[in-house]
């Protein structure tokens, strides 16, 4: 549908250079957007397949010890759109204090996506509507710590940024001047809480209107692709954030792009949701076939231990552990698991000789070890750009 602009342009001066900011005109589209029978039913689709993936509760053993690995898996992905180059192999043994040697900047940037995802989620079980103030205080945990951790974290910025470009004057995208930022965001904070639009439909415009405001001086992109699920989970369609659709968005990432400049340039908000859509079916889909893969792989590697004879009940308790965590050390099984050492390492060596179990470092001491095939599922679609 043809609405040309979705905005208006101010014309302002920043670094010295006069340059034309785009502020976006307040959800919902006018026109509205044209749900017309195709539409309808990629919406229906992926709705479904939420459905589905809000479902997997059911089928797994101990749904928490797999959220654990998909938020970090998301946080990966989310992270490697803006240039990171630590994988989820990184994330986990940054997280075993007792294993350094993952790129600090990276892993701590990600590592903090983690904790606001986390902070978002539990402040929206608690009741705390989704709100400006909530963005602000995700933000804050956000840029913590790491890069971008000067730039004013839960702040909206009092300044002129750009995206793209080596400055103002030669930028791809200038978002609305600071003084407008306020009122932008007041605005979408309204549309959040708008009850005639539907669930999906919401999420996916509510992304696109954040990252044309781009309210703070960096986190942008990653708040904007963590705000889906927020949006899904106060909407109801999902209760853990188990749609990792950053992963869409880093296979198509120039399409990804081009439908959000489409939708300032020329108001195609369709062809953005038919993206949009088409991605939140086929990762649900996906990450519901994953978990059958992991489903079945634990209980194979289950049995084939239990079959092990002398020491399968103490290799057991370690299996276990991995599924948890699907990186870890001696340490970590001593110290969160009541094992000694002893133990924990006989244990270890025979999950390695079944070919369950990897050794990390190639180390004889300190040595960490993966539960290879999970993490292989895991990391599938996660190598750095």
């Amino acid at each position: 549908m043809a609405r040309r602009v979705s905005g208006t342009y101010r014309t302002t001066t920043t670094a010295g250079e006069k340059v034309r900011a785009f502020v976006p005109a307040p959800l919902p589209p006018e026109p509205a957007i044209l749900l017309d029978p195709s539409r309808q039913k990629r919406l229906e689709k992926a709705t479904v397949a939420l459905g589905r993936l809000d479902g997997i509760s059911v089928l797994l053993p101990d749904p928490h010890l797999f959220l654990y690995s998909y938020v970090r898996r998301e946080a990966v992905l989310s992270s490697q759109i803006e240039g990171t180059q630590s994988s989820l192999s990184d994330l986990l043994l940054f997280e075993l204090e007792d294993a350094p040697g993952a790129p600090f900047d990276d892993v701590v940037e990600v590592s903090s996506y983690v904790a606001a995802l986390q902070h978002g989620m539990a402040r929206l079980r608690g009741g705390f509507p989704l709100s400006s103030r909530l963005l602000r205080e995700i933000h804050g945990r956000l840029m913590q710590s790491g890069r971008g951790s000067e730039k004013a974290p839960g702040e909206y910025r009092t300044s002129q940024n750009w995206i793209g470009g080596t400055r103002p004057g030669n930028a791809h995208y200038v978002p609305p001047p600071p003084h407008e930022v306020g009122d932008c965001m007041a605005a979408l904070e309204r549309f959040l809480h708008d009850d005639q639009t539907p669930v999906l439909v919401k999420a996916g415009l509510v992304h696109v209107q954040f990252e044309s405001i781009h309210p703070f001086l960096d986190g942008n992109g990653r708040l904007g692709r963590l705000l889906i699920a927020l949006v899904l989970q106060q909407g109801g369609l999902l209760g853990e954030p188990l749609l990792y659709l950053s992963l869409h968005f880093k296979q198509h990432r120039r399409l990804y792009y081009d439908l959000l400049d489409r939708v300032r340039s020329d108001g195609d908000w369709e062809a953005w949701l038919d993206f949009f859509l088409e991605g939140v079916a086929n990762t649900a889909a996906s990450a519901v076939t994953t978990a059958h893969r992991l489903v079945a792989l634990f209980e194979a590697d289950h049995q084939r231990v239990a079959q092990a004879g002398r020491g399968a009940a103490s290799a057991s308790r370690v299996l276990a552990a991995l599924r948890a965590r699907p990186v870890l050390s001696i340490t970590h099984l001593r110290e969160g698991h009541g094992m000694t050492f002893p133990t924990a390492s006989k244990a270890m060596d025979s999950l390695i000789e079944l070919g369950i179990a990897k050794e990390l470092t190639g180390k004889p001491r300190n040595r960490v070890f993966s539960y290879a095939a999970y993490l292989a599922a895991l990391q599938e679609g996660g190598e750095p750009l």
